[in-house]
């Protein structure tokens, strides 16, 4: 007999107190379960049951093996369900957060892209600019950029983006070019007012060390497109991800503050929750934006 079978008729039997009710649970014949268990029994060389007139109750040792025979049963009930779901098309209501900047620079653009290719999944995408919890709040999935923050989290790095202090050339000629970090206190700053340690700005120096930089700046706002409008407008120095600054220095509408700086990189990540298996629709939105930004990033966009 199937290995198998007797596991989960044995495991049946225990569950629901006796032979009668784990027929029905199982929709075979009473007698069927009965041989099952009995040449699982016979294959052990152990009885697994105590059997009387009135209730059924595992041995000592039927327990343990209990215990053991649910485990690979409940396995074997995932390992369909991975098989199942990895065969059925992507469909239902994806929900993702993403940050402003890049949901609306570089994800909105592309996810007519995705829902033609996936006509059965509809999204529902937030853009804001604070951490959200997944699970709690309800959603499938997020694109964040930077350091990430919570471990238990799966996570797949999409690409990466570089990060630089960028100005407009007017802003140069009035107001002169930054040699070194100290001379950035003399500057006029343009800050993200979302940033969780305030105005302050981490530079790596051509030493290497880590050096912060504090201003109250003279604009800031939680938006790093108009942030970008700002220094293009020569109010300042911005200091952003090349996915936003990228199109406008190639116009020459800014350029590096101070080019001779490490350059800063960040990682983009999409993250869901975790699990023995990745939903349809967020498998197939993550393997989309993999292949949509396999070719772009630090400086590629």
């Amino acid at each position: 007999m199937d290995r198998l079978t007797e596991m989960e008729a044995f495991a049946t039997v225990v569950d629901q107190g006796g032979f009668t009710d784990a027929a029905k649970k199982m929709g075979i014949s009473k007698s069927a379960v009965s041989k099952h268990v009995s040449a699982l029994e016979a294959r052990l060389g152990a009885r697994l049951l105590n059997r009387t007139t009135r209730r059924v109750s595992p041995t000592e040792i039927g327990l343990a093996y209990y215990d053991r025979a649910r485990r690979v049963l409940n396995d074997a009930g995932e390992a369909d369900a991975l098989v199942t779901s990895m065969q059925v098309a992507p469909s239902g209501l994806l929900r993702i957060s993403v940050a402003t900047d890049f949901g609306v620079n570089l994800l909105s653009p592309v996810l007519g892209d995705f829902l033609q290719e996936y006509p059965e999944v509809t999204v529902n995408m937030v853009l804001n600019n604070r951490y959200v919890e997944l699970i709690s709040e309800g959603f499938d999935m997020a694109i964040r950029v930077g350091e990430l923050e919570d471990s238990t989290l799966k996570a797949r790095k999409l690409t990466e983006t570089a990060k630089r202090m960028i100005a407009s050339p007017r802003y140069f000629e009035k107001y002169g070019r930054p040699t070194k970090i100290d001379d950035l206190n003399d500057h006029k700053l343009l800050h993200y007012s979302n940033q969780s340690n305030g105005n302050v700005w981490k530079i790596t120096a051509p030493s290497g060390e880590r050096r912060q930089v504090r201003s109250a700046g003279w604009l800031t706002v939680n938006d790093g497109q108009s942030l970008l409008h700002a220094a293009i407008a020569g109010l300042g120095i911005a200091y952003l991800p090349s996915f936003l600054y990228a199109d406008a220095m190639k116009k020459g509408q800014v350029e590096e503050a101070m080019p001779d700086l490490p350059m800063e990189t960040l990682g983009i990540y999409a993250v869901y929750p975790p699990g023995r298996f990745t939903q349809p629709k967020v498998r197939a939105f993550i393997d989309f934006l993999a292949e949509t930004f396999a070719d772009k990033g630090p400086d590629n966009w």
